[in-house]
């Protein structure tokens, strides 16, 4: 037998406090290329902060264990740092950024991460396959990032960000979040059409619905509660809560 592969991103005994409190309590982690996993839990669990610290947002201190990204240790990297060397975000509430063109934002954000300068019409072509294979509508393109947008139109524009930057793991924090039943299955298309073209891509679905697991099945299932995970498994487990709730995992 050979050595076990190194996952593709870790969680080593990971806390973590906002303004001095201390909100995630020791958890642990491992995602190995090409899996799904959920992690899900009850608002207030601390997965939106636990979201937030594998980023890198300042705001947001480990005060101890380890962030590992393909083995090497990347707790004390600046956001920048992470975004491009492969990690990527999909936030709950995306920030609008009137008058630069989703197309321009996409072009700034590719070249920092891959060190190459595409034109805008060789990035057009590309961008237009995506909007195609997301069902979006071709003038998103030239729309301000996110102004105006609705709920599934800003999820959706987070998937095609995903699509164009070709990270290797991919935190997506509440992507279902205020979605209706449609535009969640539009987005959980739009994940395994990204998934289908980078069957090597690791993915951590951040929810506290069932529903977009309907769409999408998890190889692993994590349940968070008060900051620890408290229980794991198969996609069986999210359809165990959905029939229990959370109250039984509560100590």
């Amino acid at each position: 037998m050979g050595a076990p592969e190194t996952p593709l991103f870790e969680l080593q005994d990971l806390h973590v406090a906002v303004a001095g409190v201390d909100i995630v309590r020791g958890v642990d982690l491992a995602v190995r290329r090409g899996e799904v996993h959920a992690l899900m839990g009850p608002n207030g669990s601390g997965k939106s902060t636990l979201a937030n610290a594998i980023l890198g947002n300042p705001d947001f201190q480990v005060t101890r264990g380890r962030i590992l990204f393909k083995g090497e240790d990347v707790t004390a990297w600046p956001t920048d740092v992470r975004g491009k060397a492969g990690m990527f975000l999909a936030f709950q509430y995306p920030e609008e950024i009137p008058g630069v063109p989703v197309v321009q934002f996409l072009r700034q954000a590719l070249s920092a991460r891959k060190g190459i300068d595409l034109s805008v019409l060789e990035l057009r072509v590309t961008i237009m396959e995506w909007m195609a294979r997301l069902g979006m509508d071709p003038s998103f393109g030239d729309r301000y990032l996110n102004e105006g947008f609705s709920g599934g139109e800003k999820k959706r524009n987070e998937i095609l960000q995903m699509a164009i930057l070709e990270p290797e793991v991919a935190v997506l924090d509440e992507t279902d979040s205020g979605l209706d039943i449609d535009a969640l299955r539009i987005v959980a298309r739009g994940i395994q059409e990204v998934r289908s073209a980078r069957p090597e891509l690791g993915v951590l679905l951040i929810t506290h619905y069932q529903r977009i697991l309907d769409e999408l099945t998890p190889d692993r299932v994590h349940i968070l509660i008060d900051g620890r995970i408290v229980d794991s498994g198969g996609p069986e487990l999210a359809r165990r809560l959905e029939e229990e709730g959370y109250q039984s995992w509560r100590s």
